[in-house]
């Protein structure tokens, strides 16, 4: 009995990644107004109403891929508060804030569509949530100002040109392509695209050190 509880449990997890990858997807291509849980049902390859077993609305769908995205984006900024060291702290947000642009595409445009269209559907969620965390981030930026672990800055405008950065590497990605004569990065590219964003806002704020290094490290692989 347990054998067959495991076993029905394993795949309605299938099922539902299968469905949240296909909503990533619908969604970043046709934006929440154009999509239709039955485009979302047929790219999943199941029927519809089993789509809504899973999710009763559409919104409910659109809301829980939004927040994967923003889950997975919070992880990337524990090592704010996992290391004291700013420089340590930072390079590992920038390059996993990276990772991720590469890895989830799909839902940092479907972040960005919504907020470009003045977030009708997660507002409540950047009035909570995001300003809850970035309230969080900037008070730890500002004590690393303070202890002078780095130059005096405005964390908003350095957590806005981390967030911009990192994520036009997903948002742009046709952009990216077409001036790199028609051609997906490579992961030496990007692993050298990388290591230079690091070392461009680190040396901004100043934190210089190893941040030099590592773009030597990634130029070599």
């Amino acid at each position: 009995m347990d054998r067959k509880v495991s076993t029905r449990s394993a795949a309605r997890a299938e099922t539902e990644r299968a469905i949240l990858s296909a909503a990533e997807a619908v969604f970043a291509e046709h934006g929440y107004r154009g999509a239709t849980t039955g485009m979302i049902a047929e790219r999943a390859g199941i029927p519809k109403a089993n789509l809504h077993y899973y999710f009763a609305t559409k919104e409910a769908l659109y809301r829980q891929v939004v927040e994967n995205i923003f889950m997975i984006w919070l992880d990337a900024a524990n090592s704010f508060d996992d290391c004291e060291d700013p420089e340590e702290a930072l390079t590992h947000y920038i390059t996993t804030k990276m990772d991720i642009s590469r890895q989830h595409p799909m839902g940092s445009k479907v972040w960005a569509n919504e907020i470009l269209h003045r977030a009708p559907v997660i507002q409540d969620y950047l009035e909570t949530t995001l300003r809850e965390w970035t309230a969080t981030r900037i008070a730890i930026i500002e004590r690393w100002v303070g202890e002078g672990r780095m130059d005096p800055v405005d964390p908003r405008t350095l957590l806005y040109m981390i967030w911009s950065t990192t994520q036009h590497y997903a948002d742009f990605i046709h952009q990216i392509e077409t001036l790199n004569d028609g051609k997906p990065l490579s992961d030496d590219q990007f692993a050298i695209a990388r290591d230079n964003v690091v070392r461009i806002i680190l040396s901004g704020v100043g934190i210089r050190a190893r941040a030099a290094s590592s773009v030597k490290a990634g130029a070599a692989r």
